[in-house]
């Protein structure tokens, strides 16, 4: 319960837009209690990253379980199989994109920790992936997987967040299925050209 409220105040206002006092107000707590259970708002925060981060880290190893990049049409579907895990899961947790922005704006500054304890280790698992398609020549050798990825992450971070603007002049987002399945299909064809994969665009 204090984790979820925590989440969705740090996701919504920053790490160092929130104070305990917010918080604990939400949360129907004193202070008191909030600072016994968990300490400052530093270590409450790192529970919230680190919850966080084991969700999706269960989430993406369910995802790639069982795909093998054999043949150069099983890392294409291994990549479009992440592009689609990556924006289902930030819809199911806007909390994750959410916080990502933040970081990516210099909130918490301060913080060293996040990106290697949390980033790192879900891009070393989609590495484990897609390195061996790169080194099996799946890919050009001209082509970096991991940026790929990156932006990726980008993309999806920044379209949930900020919508994009439609051929009509105004902006969608998310909630909006045609926009959202548009968005989609994009970023599918971005991924499949930037990567040199075999075939169509799934």
């Amino acid at each position: 319960m204090i984790l979820q409220v925590a989440a969705r105040l740090f996701s919504a206002l920053g790490y160092d837009g929130t104070s305990s006092g917010q918080i604990a107000e939400a949360a129907g707590l004193s202070p008191d209690v909030l600072r016994e259970e968990f300490g400052g708002k530093r270590e409450l925060y790192l529970a919230v990253l680190d919850r966080a981060y084991l969700a999706e880290r269960e989430s993406l190893e369910a995802a790639l379980k069982g795909f093998v990049p054999s043949t150069p049409e099983e890392t294409a579907a291994v990549i479009h199989r992440i592009v689609d895990h990556y924006i289902d899961y930030c819809l199911v947790h806007p909390e994750t994109p959410a916080l990502r922005m933040h970081r990516w704006l210099a909130d918490a500054g301060d913080l060293v920790e996040p990106e290697r304890e949390y980033m790192k280790p879900l891009m070393d698992l989609v590495s484990m992936v897609i390195d061996a398609a790169a080194e099996a020549g799946h890919v050009g050798p001209d082509v970096d997987l991991r940026y790929i990825m990156w932006t990726l992450m980008w993309s999806v971070n920044g379209f949930l967040m900020g919508g994009v603007l439609n051929r009509d002049g105004g902006f969608g987002g998310a909630e909006d299925p045609v926009t959202l399945r548009w968005f989609r299909t994009n970023l599918h064809r971005t991924v499949h050209r930037a990567a040199g994969l075999p075939g169509p665009p799934a």
